[in-house]
Formats: C-alpha cells, sequence, structure tokens
C-alpha cells in the first residue's frame, strides 16, 4: 500500500494519540528554538569578530565548516558519555551543526556592505563600533537573517535524530514506528514535522522581505 492510500490512517493514529503528539511536537520545536538561539548567541559574535581581525577569519570559519561536517549523531554519541542520555545532550548536537550558515552569512553581509559607504562615515568621524552598529549590521541583517533561516529549517530534520539520545522529538514516532513497520506511525510522525519545517520556511521568507532580503536578492540577480 503506498504512501497516499496510509494518510487516513496516519491520521487516525494522530488523533488516536493527541497528548503524545502534542508533547512530542513542544519537545521538538524547544529543540529547535533554543539550539538555533544559541546557535545565533555564538555564530553572530563569531563572524563579527572575523570580519574585525582578518587573522582569527580562516580560525573561525575552520571551526564552523569543522562543526557542520561532522555528522550530527556523532557529536551526540561524542558528548553522550560527559552529559548523559536526555535534552541537553541531543540540543548540543543540533546548536554545533546550526553555526555554520549563520556565521558565513554574518561574514558575507557585513563584508558585502558597500565600501563607499563605510569609507562615508569614516569621513564623518564615525568609530568603528559606530560604524559596525549603525550601519554595517542594520545593512547585514537581512543576510544574516537568511542564515538563520537556513539553519532553523535544517534544525527542524536533525531534530528527528534527538530520540536516539532520549532528547525527544517527532523522532520517537518515526523510528518506532519503522521498527514496528507501522507506516501510519511514521507518517504521524514524519508530516507534521515537513509541514512544521515548510511553515518556518515560509515564515522566515516574509520576514526576510520586509527586512530588505528580496531587494538585494533581486539586485544581486541583477549584476550577475
Amino acid at each position: 500500500m503506498g504512501i497516499p492510500q496510509q494518510l487516513p490512517a496516519a491520521w487516525d493514529y494522530l488523533l488516536a494519540n493527541q497528548q503524545q503528539f502534542v508533547e512530542l511536537l513542544i519537545t521538538h520545536l524547544q529543540l529547535v528554538i533554543v539550539a538555533v538561539v544559541c546557535a545565533i548567541l555564538v555564530a553572530v559574535p563569531g563572524g563579527i569578530l572575523a570580519t574585525r581581525r582578518p587573522k582569527l577569519k580562516g580560525y573561525i570559519l575552520g571551526l564552523g565548516n569543522i562543526a557542520q561536517s561532522v555528522p550530527t549523531i556523532a557529536i551526540i554519541f561524542l558528548v553522550f558519555p560527559i552529559l548523559g542520555i536526555g535534552f541537553t545532550t541531543a540540543l548540543v548536537g543540533l546548536f554545533t551543526y546550526a553555526i555554520l550558515p549563520i556565521l558565513t552569512n554574518t561574514i558575507t553581509g557585513i563584508e558585502d556592505v558597500d565600501e563607499s559607504t563605510v569609507e562615508a562615515a569614516r569621513g564623518m568621524g564615525m568609530t568603528d563600533w559606530e560604524i559596525l552598529k549603525e550601519i554595517q549590521i542594520p545593512l547585514a541583517l537581512p543576510v544574516i537573517f537568511a542564515g538563520i533561516r537556513t539553519a532553523s529549517v535544517i534544525t527542524v530534520g536533525t531534530a528527528y535524530l534527538a530520540f536516539f539520545i532520549g532528547g525527544g522529538g517527532l523522532g520517537l514516532w518515526v523510528v518506532v514506528g519503522i521498527k514496528l513497520f507501522n507506516m501510519p506511525q511514521v507518517l504521524a510522525g514524519a508530516i507534521p514535522g515537513a509541514l512544521l519545517a515548510i511553515g518556518m520556511d515560509s515564515l522566515f521568507a516574509l520576514v526576510e522581505r520586509q527586512l530588505g532580503g528580496e531587494g538585494l536578492q533581486k539586485e544581486s540577480a541583477a549584476g550577475a
């Protein structure tokens, strides 16, 4: 029986287990939100530091690339002996994987601010900190937000791995359903995650357009 034919059974399974579904969804959202917020708190200052200290830029990007290249599940099991089983261990893996998109976009956004604008501000007597705060970060904000958008959507998917370390989330239904060959349970866990990712991406895209990201994309396309 194909997936479309299984959808009514998946819906029935979700309705029959509404309370557990809400608990799993809340945990999934908590993992995503906390991981991305922590990544923002690390990656944005790290990106700003990289633009201010060119000698450190390679090291900072290198750390970000290492964090992205190591699979989330591997990070989770590496920190497991230290933190044990649970939400926090899963959170470390998701947070680590979410850093790079925000880091690279922060660096790109700040460095792509027109140099003549920066020089004009410097000629007006603005300090480096004032230029960063009042010119570069506001102009780079759409690009930085695009990195946050990417990290958030990626984290929705990788949060399914939290189940393997007792972190909860919608991965519980997916993994258990696969083990039991229960396709309605698998779909009841997988489809809400897909809809959550699509919904978050659409919401962030709307905010990004409000920040001017759409205009920047069109300008870049025209320049290409």
